[in-house]
């Protein structure tokens, strides 16, 4: 019989209010409709619950509207109660940044990833200091899946590497989600965040 051992501190559950953000874009004016995404949100939205997060779940954003979501989110006070968060952005993305519906060659419509990390920072969002903070971009492209620790107790996992395509299933969401349910149905209770990555 495997036996965890301690992983990082978790609230009682009577005591915690874990909260989820999911941003999906599904659907844009100028790029290529994402097909299957749909899956990834149900997927993703049914791991954090079962994972006792208080999932909102918000679609079809622009970078301003994303940004605008993201900062709300890091305001809310139930972050103070929290041991953890999650925010997963699912989109188009380029080298810097996620694509917001409106992007296209002509008229950029990009929320740049530091953006999205100085809403959470320590400076920004006090009342996640000191929690585990998982933020998973899943965009256009993936392939592999690249860890970067930024502050303490935060993780950033991006599904692609540069210059290759994404493989999204239409019947059962991006192949990124699907390993990553897989990975912590299985493995979230007994090994620490960045092992469940390696499994």
């Amino acid at each position: 019989e495997i036996k965890a051992g301690p992983i990082y501190p978790i609230k009682e559950k009577k005591d915690r209010t874990r909260l989820a953000l999911i941003i999906c874009n599904t659907e844009f004016d100028h790029l290529a409709r994402r097909n299957g995404a749909d899956h990834d949100i149900v997927g993703m939205k049914g791991l954090l619950e079962g994972l006792g997060y208080s999932v909102e779940v918000k679609e079809k954003l622009t970078a301003r509207d994303m940004e605008s979501v993201l900062r709300e989110f890091a305001a809310r006070p139930e972050h103070k109660t929290s041991d953890s968060t999650f925010v997963v952005l699912m989109s188009h993305g380029i080298l810097d940044g996620i694509c917001g519906t409106r992007h296209s060659e002509e008229t950029s419509d990009v929320l740049p990833y530091d953006t999205v990390f100085q809403i959470f920072n320590n400076r920004n969002c006090l009342s996640l200091k000191d929690k585990p903070s998982h933020h998973c971009p899943g965009l256009q492209r993936q392939h592999d899946v690249t860890c970067k620790l930024h502050w303490t107790q935060v993780a950033i996992f991006v599904s692609i590497i540069v210059d290759n395509v994404s493989w999204r299933d239409i019947t059962k969401g991006s192949l990124f989600i699907t390993q990553l349910i897989t990975c912590f149905q299985k493995y979230s209770w007994c090994c620490h965040l960045q092992e469940v990555f390696r499994k």
